[in-house]
C-alpha cells in the first residue's frame, strides 16, 4: 500500500517508516527537511512541509494524492520559536482528516499519548485530545495508539533527558522520584502500526506501555545500569522548585530555538505519571526493552556529552559577552595596550569594534539558528586577535598572566560547541 508518514524521521516516525518499508509498503515521508529525511532513510520519497502551515484542507490535496493510509507520528511538546502546538496537533490534524476522504485515503493511524484530555491544564494534552477527536470523527478507518515513554536507540526528548540524568557522576539526582512511568520500545510502536495497516484495523484506541509499575527513580537507575555507569554513591532527591526553575529556563530556551526535554509541560506530564491500560495491546517490559537496546561506548559518550553541552555553551557565551563588556567599560586601559604609537582614534575604534563583536558573538551563541555560525565566528575572531596582537602588541605574548595563550582553549571550546551543535 501507499502510505504517508507524517514526522517520518522523528523519534517514533523513523522507526515506523523503516518498519513499513521493510514490510514491503510504498512509503512517503513528510517532515520539515527533505535533506534530513533522505539522510535518515534514502529509500523513501520525502516531502518537505511544516505542519503548522498546513491548517486548511486544500493544503493537503497534493500531499495526499494516491495515498491509501496516513500515519501521523508528528508532535510538538511545547510552543517555541519554530513550534506551534495547537497548529501541529489540532489544526493540521483537522485539516488532514477533512482532506483524506476526498483524496481516497482509507485509513488514518494517529500516534497520540496516554491520558490526554480536552480539559487538561497542558496545551500538549489538550491539542492531542482535540486532534484525536477529529480522527475519530473523520469517517475513515481509524486507529489511535498511545505510547508511554518511548525508549529507542536514538536519543531525543525524554529518552535523552533520562540518559543525561543517568550519566551524572558519583551521585544520582532525581525529581518526582515516585512518579509511575510506563515505557515502550519504539519498535513495539512500529510493529503495532504495521499490524494496524496490514490487518486493516479500525476503531482501535490502545495504550502502548509496559504492564509493571516503574518509579521514575528506579527507571533512571535502570538506565544508569544499562549504560554501564557505576552505581551512584547516593541518590539525591532534588526539590520540585528546582525542577520548576530549570523547566522555566527550558521554556526560555525554547523561544531561542532550542528543544530541551525538561520544560514546564514535561514536568507536569511526569508529575501526573505516564500510565494507562497496558492490557489493551501488550508490549515488552522495561527489562526486555533495555536488553534489546544497544549499550556501548557510543551511548555512554553521548550521555555525558549531552549532559555537559549546556554548560559548555553557557560558559562560551558568557566568556564572549563578559569580554566585550569589560573592553567597553575599560576603554582607556584597553587602548593603552597598543602603546603611544597608535593614534587614539584608531585605538578606540579597535577597542569598541572588538567589544561589540565579542558581545554579538556571545549573544548569538544562545540563539539556536545562529549557534554554529557564531561558534565559527568565535574561532575566526580569536585567530584575528592572535594575529593582531602579534603585530600591534607583541608584548602581550610575554605577559605573566598569559592572555594570548588563553585564547587557544577558547578556540578549542568554540570548535567543540560548533561540532556538537547538530540537529537531531
Amino acid at each position: 500500500m501507499k502510505i504517508l508518514v507524517l514526522g517520518g524521521y522523528g523519534l517514533i516516525g523513523l522507526s515506523i517508516t523503516k518498519a513499513l518499508l521493510a514490510a514491503g509498503h510504498e512509503v512517503t515521508g513528510l517532515g520539515r527537511s527533505v535533506r534530513k529525511g533522505e539522510a535518515a532513510v534514502p529509500d523513501v520519497t520525502w516531502i518537505g512541509r511544516d505542519l503548522s502551515h498546513m491548517t486548511e484542507a486544500e493544503d493537503w490535496t497534493h500531499v495526499l494524492a494516491g495515498m491509501d493510509v496516513v500515519v501521523n507520528a508528528a508532535g510538538v511538546l511545547q510552543d517555541g520559536m519554530n513550534d506551534h502546538v495547537m497548529a501541529v496537533q489540532r489544526d493540521a490534524v483537522r485539516a488532514l482528516t477533512a482532506a483524506c476522504e476526498p483524496a481516497g485515503v482509507r485509513q488514518i493511524i494517529q500516534i497520540s499519548a496516554p491520558g490526554v484530555s480536552e480539559s487538561s491544564d497542558t496545551v500538549f494534552y489538550r491539542s492531542k485530545a482535540e486532534g484525536d477527536a477529529a480522527v475519530k470523527a473523520s469517517g475513515l478507518d481509524w486507529v489511535i495508539f498511545r505510547p508511554g515513554l518511548v525508549l529507542s536507540p536514538q536519543a531525543y526528548g525524554g529518552t535523552s533527558l533520562l540518559r543525561q540524568l543517568a550519566a551524572v557522576p558519583l551521585v544520582q539526582p532525581v525529581m518526582l522520584a515516585d512518579a509511575d512511568i510506563r515505557t515502550v520500545h519504539v519498535k513495539d510502536v512500529a510493529k503495532a502500526v504495521v499490524r494496524a495497516v496490514e490487518d486493516r484495523l479500525t476503531g482501535v484506541d490502545a495504550d502502548l506501555l509496559s504492564s509493571e509499575p516503574t518509579r521514575l527513580e528506579d527507571l533512571i537507575l535502570a538506565i544508569r545500569a544499562w549504560l554501564g555507569f557505576a552505581p551512584p554513591k547516593a541518590v539525591i532527591r532534588a526539590p520540585l522548585f528546582l525542577g520548576a526553575l530549570t523547566a522555566r529556563l527550558g521554556d526560555l530556551a525554547g523561544w531561542l530555538g532550542w528543544r530541551p526535554a525538561l520544560r514546564t509541560t514535561s514536568l507536569k506530564v511526569l508529575g501526573k505519571g505516564v500510565t494507562g491500560n497496558a492490557q489493551q495491546w501488550p508490549v515488552r517490559n522495561l527489562a526486555d526493552t533495555l536488553s534489546a537496546l544497544p549499550s556501548t561506548v557510543q551511548e555512554r559518550t553521548y550521555a555525558r556529552t549531552a549532559l555537559l553541552y549546556p554548560f559548555l555553551l553557557l560558559i562560551l557565551s558568557a566568556f564572549w559577552i563578559v569580554s566585550g563588556l569589560i573592553g567597553w567599560g575599560q576603554q582607556s586601559a584597553a587602548m593603552a595596550v597598543f602603546g603611544p604609537e597608535m593614534p587614539a582614534a584608531t585605538g578606540k575604534a579597535l577597542v569598541l569594534g572588538g567589544s561589540v563583536a565579542d558581545i554579538v558573538i556571545g549573544a548569538a551563541l544562545l540563539v539556536r539558528p545562529f549557534t554554529r555560525p557564531a561558534a565559527l565566528a568565535a574561532v575566526l575572531v580569536s585567530l584575528a586577535y592572535l594575529a593582531g596582537s602579534a603585530i600591534l602588541a607583541p608584548h602581550l605574548w610575554a605577559d605573566p598572566l598569559g592572555p594570548m595563550v588563553k585564547v587557544f582553549p577558547a578556540i578549542a571550546l568554540s570548535l567543540t560547541v560548533w561540532t556538537l551543535t547538530e540537529a537531531r
